[in-house]
């Protein structure tokens, strides 16, 4: 199976969006199936269609409803990306770079790991107007041309130290961490329209468990016992977070504590709380050794992306492509 790094520029490669592509002369007269030609070779109408559509639904799921003139970009960045995998993927023909069997299987199954059962992967890419085979064409065609670019372009890049440092000095801000706490609560709730009596009610139940734990009494067995928040079943646990995160009250209370200290009762718009601080992070700028490797994995990132363009580029100079729409 392919390394995390090669699935990234997997999904890299095929998401470029081609820049400054030279206009055709004449556009060619329209055809019903097929809206492209690269070196001869067809981009069909309806794998088109497909991407736009697949596009579409992404944005319909995120609340985002296009206007015309932007679905027109869109479609253009579409149709300039299928252009550029299949320039890229008869390079990777020609330098006779060939894809095991095995590895297309591999990612298949992977994806199949994402679903429940398999009749939920099919059923996933029916509505997605998808077909294994079609899946398993993309994934060959994914695999060969992350091999291409990482024989290519990839393999002959390197970031010396002096370059991750510069990048660094020049960018502490990027490596700025704010304090933050991992804290657990106990929620007791107080509903907003709340009658006195049940205001009086529900401080009694969080006397009740505070004096529980005066006495000694386990924190976390505590709140997954009493605790009516969502967090009640991990004991309370909340994790790591930053000011900001938290309304303020609590905010307040939980930066306030010190580590293994629990807070007087806390009244915030969802209730009464009691808080628990199990750690704490100061805030500062990460030191350069502990984001050296990663400044070096996106500063490494930077120049593949630089190299596949400038490899397009020359690619689409001997390239003949016929777009018709």
């Amino acid at each position: 199976m392919k390394s995390r790094g090669s699935i990234l520029l997997i999904i890299f490669v095929l998401s470029i969006i081609a820049a400054n592509l030279s206009a055709l002369a004449q556009t060619p007269e329209p055809t019903m199936d097929k809206v492209a030609t690269v070196n001869g070779t067809a981009i069909s109408r309806e794998a088109y269609d497909r991407e736009v559509n697949l596009y579409q639904q992404r944005a319909a799921r995120e609340g985002q409803q296009l206007p015309e003139f932007q679905l027109q970009m869109v479609k253009k960045q579409i149709l300039d990306r299928m252009i550029e995998t299949e320039l890229l993927y008869q390079d990777s023909r020609k330098k006779e770079i060939r894809v095991e069997s095995q590895a297309v299987e591999n990612q298949i199954n992977d994806i199949k790991k994402r679903f429940p059962n398999d009749a939920a992967y099919q059923e996933a890419i029916k509505q997605m107007d998808l077909s294994e085979a079609v899946i398993r064409e993309q994934i060959e065609k994914g695999l060969a041309i992350n091999e291409l670019v990482k024989t290519q372009i990839a393999e002959k890049i390197k970031i010396s130290d002096d370059e991750t440092k510069e990048f660094y000095n020049a960018n502490l801000d990027r490596f700025r961490q704010p304090e933050e706490v991992k804290a657990s609560h106990i929620l007791i709730k107080v509903e907003a329209d709340a009658t006195e009596p049940q205001k009086a009610e529900a401080r009694k139940k969080i006397e009740n468990i505070q004096g529980k734990l005066k006495k000694g009494e386990d924190f976390t067995a505590l709140a997954k016992e009493y605790s009516e928040g969502p967090s009640s079943s991990r004991g309370g646990d909340l994790d790591y977070f930053k000011r900001g995160q938290m309304v303020k009250p609590f905010e307040n209370a939980a930066f306030a504590l010190e580590i293994g200290q629990v807070s007087e009762i806390v009244e915030t718009p969802f209730g009464l709380h009691l808080i628990k601080v199990f750690d704490k992070k100061s805030g500062g700028v990460l030191a350069y050794n502990e984001v050296k490797d990663r400044l070096e994995q996106h500063l490494k990132q930077q120049k593949v992306k630089q190299g596949v363009d400038l490899y397009l580029d020359d690619l689409k100079k001997d390239a003949k492509i016929e777009k018709f729409i």
